[in-house]
């Protein structure tokens, strides 16, 4: 489908097609992106969508084990260099 560039303010945009959103079930928020001087436009994606399932399956796999032992927040730059 080809559709021209119209101005919008001070920027520019396009018109598309309400089919054209109903088949690439765009919502009301998108992200776009420039890909190979192409325009990529797909839905807004969520950062912490679907944590909570992730958090699931990372304690039945036994992999929500803490990385450090030190809790405290000080390291030896901490200890050594830090002037209180």
């Amino acid at each position: 489908m080809r559709t021209n560039i119209i101005r919008i303010g001070n920027s520019q945009g396009i018109r598309i097609p309400k089919i054209i959103i109903e088949q690439s079930h765009l919502g009301n928020e998108v992200d776009l992106e420039v890909e190979d001087e192409k325009i990529i436009i797909r839905s807004a994606s969520h950062p912490r969508e679907n944590w909570e399932n992730k958090f699931k399956l990372m304690a039945e796999s036994f992999d929500d084990k803490m990385l450090a032992s030190d809790l405290t927040g000080h390291s030896n730059w901490d200890k050594d260099e830090w002037e209180w």
